[in-house]
């Protein structure tokens, strides 16, 4: 989500855990059931027949009904617990063995998903400040940090842009004991951590953080433009409380795209003022960048060194570059663009099917003559209301071998699972939404990621969803496990 806090900034001392609540608008309701059909049920249909909605589609849902297609089944819905309530937003998550761990505004959870139909809390850190962005490594959580506060501790408080001397960065926590995490360590950040994600090194003695962060207003002290870069923060992973930022380095000396001026109803792109997200393929030592105005392949084979190989820019559609990710083969990547921000209803009949969407590019070439060749857009076809923010933002691939299918999230445009195999044609084969808030309340789904057989979602108000696909197009996802799973960090597969 591009929101930040419209305060700010600068230094104050490290200090422990403890109790504050980060008012962030966002509803929470009880749970609702729905039908599971079983495998048997759905035996003999046809791929149109399991992508078409579970029952006769009567045009946007009513406030909080859920509706999906015939092959996705909700199986579990957890709402937030105190001291996460209905003014605190769920944000990101990141997954290792049978645990999930969700970030919120005002801190993070951890699940136990041993049984994926019937999760568990296991421990709630509260540690305000937006948007704790989540990744782990080993014994070890990373937290980001883009809202100005008091102090780097987990009792800071709401610092005013007018008082330079605040703090914003990234936190370290030692996981070792689930049902205990231990704050061990902060680093700050230039302009805050808005993002972060995880590349470890080819020996996995460190964990480098490529920290993203941007400037949508010059007023805050750090954040004064240019701020074309990122920052690198390093952890040794057996020493995590010697994290330190390594560099800072500035990716567009040119100073990236300028921005093209107007609104939603207008058509706008964002000057790069830095990068949203960042997403890597370690294995293949590649990254995508989505820096607000522009997108970018980089070469990460040296990991404190990212080296730009390829840019683009799309100025008639593109409103904002908000993340990225690659296929298995390392031969597409997916660009997102959150026009609106995320807080603004951009799936209906006025905006375009070209904005607020997918952008699939093609990788061709090879070395440093590689170029991200755009091949089509892809968004969701189903009309939300006009007060539902809906827009592309986070998913995952689901790990089939040989097709390129992805899980999506689109805020109150629910969780969209596609195929975009054929670059230049993709399409929907299964979804899960609700109808619009109560009283036109912004939420829905923030994170919608596939692993070890299930679909979790994390929606910014009503908690901690669990789905399930069954569909043949997804066969042989299920034999694929991973150990851990960041989804900036991405992992190849094989079943």
């Amino acid at each position: 989500m591009t929101s930040r806090d419209s305060t700010r900034r600068r230094r104050a001392p490290f200090a422990v855990l403890g109790a504050f609540a980060l008012a962030v608008s966002a509803v929470a309701t009880a749970p609702a059931a729905v039908g599971s059909p079983d495998d048997d049920a759905l035996a003999g249909l046809s791929e149109a027949e399991l992508s078409a909605p579970a029952t006769p589609s009567a045009g946007i849902p009513a406030e909080d009904e859920i509706v999906r297609s015939r092959n996705v089944q909700l199986v579990k819905n957890l709402p937030k617990e105190a001291p996460f309530t209905a003014s605190t937003t769920n944000s990101d998550l990141a997954f290792q063995g049978d645990y999930a761990f969700q970030g919120n505004y005002d801190g993070f959870t951890i699940f136990n998903i041993k049984n994926p139909t019937d999760p568990k809390v296991v421990s709630k850190v509260l540690c305000p400040g937006s948007q704790n962005d989540i990744s782990v490594s080993g014994d070890l959580l990373y937290l980001s940090t883009d809202s100005s506060r008091s102090d780097d501790s987990c009792t800071s408080t709401t610092q005013s842009a007018t008082i330079k001397e605040s703090w914003e960065g990234v936190k370290v926590f030692d996981i070792k004991d689930k049902r205990n995490p231990r704050y061990v360590a902060a680093v700050e950040t230039d302009c805050g951590s808005h993002t972060h994600t995880l590349v470890p090194d080819e020996r996995g003695k460190n964990d480098y953080l490529y920290i993203s962060s941007y400037s949508p207003n010059a007023t805050f002290p750090d954040c004064q433009p240019p701020h074309d870069k990122i920052s690198i923060v390093k952890v040794p992973k057996r020493n995590p409380e010697a994290a330190s930022l390594l560099s800072a380095p500035v990716l567009f000396p040119d100073g990236g795209n300028p921005g093209v001026p107007g609104t939603i109803a207008t058509g706008m792109t964002s000057a790069t003022t830095g990068c949203h997200d960042i997403t890597v393929y370690p294995a293949q030592n590649l990254a995508a960048g989505a820096c607000m105005g522009d997108g970018v392949l980089f070469d990460i084979s040296d990991r404190e060194q990212p080296r730009e190989i390829d840019r683009v820019q799309d100025d008639a559609n593109f409103a904002f570059w908000h993340s990225a990710t690659f296929n298995n083969e390392g031969t597409k990547v997916i660009f997102t663009d959150e026009l609106g921000g995320g807080g603004a209803p951009t799936c209906n009949e006025t905006i375009a099917k070209t904005r607020g969407a997918d952008g699939i590019y093609d990788i061709e070439g090879r070395g440093d003559d590689r170029k991200l060749v755009f091949k089509s857009y892809y968004k969701i076809d189903r009309l939300q209301g006009p007060t539902e923010n809906c827009v592309a933002h986070n998913g995952s691939l689901i790990p089939v071998q040989g097709r390129d299918i992805m899980v999506q999230s689109w805020y109150q445009g629910g969780v969209s699972i596609w195929d975009f195999t054929d670059s230049t044609k993709p399409r929907e084969i299964g979804f899960f939404e609700r109808g619009p808030l109560p009283n036109g309340a912004g939420g829905g789904t923030w994170s919608a990621y596939y692993y070890n057989g299930y679909i979790y979602s994390s929606d910014m108000a009503k908690g901690f969803d669990v789905l399930k696909i069954r569909d043949p197009r997804v066969h042989g996802a299920e034999r694929v496990k991973f150990k851990e799973l960041n989804v900036q960090t991405q992992q190849g597969y094989r079943e």
